[in-house]
């Protein structure tokens, strides 16, 4: 009951947004919809989500860093600054049928608890990695997509994510895994200098797994 009463409440508001347009508006959005439509039959949709559906050789690796991890943590407030070492814990765990990597991380940075969470996965339409991150010292979601390197064996990703210095607008981070050998991982993360704008290394965590 409860779900027919909130599509029923879904169908009143999309109802109520269209009536509520213009008719030049409504009838814009209408062109540019079927312009932009491509018809796919049953069978070949039927087919594509079972693709996009079924974990792959991607979602394989990530499960290869399953488990518990250390981690050394080395951090650069600003570029050229002195680096700031703390210590931290992760475990990794593949969910939903291997299709996602749930991550759990628990440290300190400089004296106080930090605590973070991670959705990683690989997304097999967009044929790339995709990431989001919170923890407890922010209260926004950062996104991220990357590739996959098989000749480094780690994946780029690249994103944006609140900047809380300037209100209202975000800006561009980067961040490398790399996979060094089944008991190690590093993952490198780039951001803005808040001074100049430029590109540098804020962050390097180096991972060992637990025995």
């Amino acid at each position: 009951m409860r779900n027919l009463l909130s599509l029923l409440s879904i169908v009143f508001l999309m109802t109520a947004c269209e009536k509520g347009k213009p008719a030049t508006e409504k009838d814009s959005a209408k062109a540019d919809s079927a312009t932009a439509w491509k018809p796919v039959d049953s069978a070949t949709a039927t087919k594509a989500w079972m693709e996009y559906a079924t974990p792959g050789e991607m979602h394989k690796t990530l499960a290869l860093y399953d488990g518990n991890w250390t981690g050394v943590t080395t951090t650069w407030m600003e570029n050229g600054g002195q680096p700031i070492t703390s210590q931290s814990e992760c475990t990794n765990k593949m969910i939903f049928g291997g299709r996602y990597q749930h991550s759990t991380y628990k440290g300190n940075f400089m004296g106080m608890p930090f605590e973070g969470m991670s959705i990683m996965g690989y997304d097999n339409s967009k044929k790339k990695f995709i990431s989001t991150w919170i923890d407890n010292m922010g209260t926004g979601i950062m996104h991220a997509e990357g590739d996959w390197n098989p000749t480094k064996k780690s994946i780029e990703f690249k994103g944006k994510m609140t900047d809380p210095a300037r209100p209202g607008e975000d800006c561009d981070f980067r961040e490398v895994y790399t996979f060094t050998d089944a008991n190690n991982h590093i993952m490198e993360m780039y951001g803005p200098d808040a001074k100049t704008g430029k590109e540098y290394k804020t962050m390097e965590i180096k991972f060992t797994k637990k025995k």
